[in-house]
């Protein structure tokens, strides 16, 4: 059911399922992230992206891609399951050191810092969700891909793998 909460909720409280009376505000602070998470996400692009094995296997994802700094900066918050085939590329030029962390990232992550030319420069797997832990590059990166904790060691993604994007063709 799709219905506009907001005015329906203005100046009075709420009971959810039976649950005690919420209001208004706690609602909106409960509620908001989740509606969000939704919307924001289908307004990014969603675009192709492989990613080449040593064995030669190609690998296809495709991945909601974060140009902006907003867009990089809520990245996958709130997100609570994705496809196995789905994933985020967060975009960055000129190529540098990147940091990232888990904060409101409920999902388990695996993140793949990829060089300018399109190279895996490390992964930071199984990420801890909901973490204030800081995962980085071990070099400057043009890009950093998010996939489903496990991902990479199921498909056999390392370091020195080849992904195949148009951002990376740029260089």
């Amino acid at each position: 059911m799709v219905f506009n909460w907001m005015p329906a909720c203005a100046g009075m409280t709420v009971a959810l399922l039976g649950a005690a009376p919420v209001s208004p505000a706690t609602l909106e602070r409960t509620l908001a992230p989740a509606l969000s998470t939704t919307a924001r996400l289908e307004a990014l692009d969603v675009e192709p992206l492989s990613i080449e094995t040593a064995d030669g296997k190609v690998h296809q994802f495709h991945v909601s891609v974060a140009r902006t700094s907003m867009e990089k900066r809520e990245g996958l918050m709130f997100v609570e399951s994705l496809a196995s085939d789905r994933g985020m590329l967060f975009l960055y030029r000129p190529p540098r050191t990147v940091s990232m962390w888990m904060k409101n990232t409920p999902l388990s992550l695996d993140m793949l810092f990829v060089r300018e030319d399109g190279y895996i420069e490390n992964i930071a797997a199984a990420t801890e969700p909901l973490s204030e832990r800081h995962y980085s590059s071990e070099a400057p990166v043009g890009g950093v891909i998010e996939l489903n904790a496990g991902t990479a060691e199921a498909l056999g993604i390392q370091p020195g793998n080849r992904v195949m994007h148009p951002w990376f063709a740029r260089s």
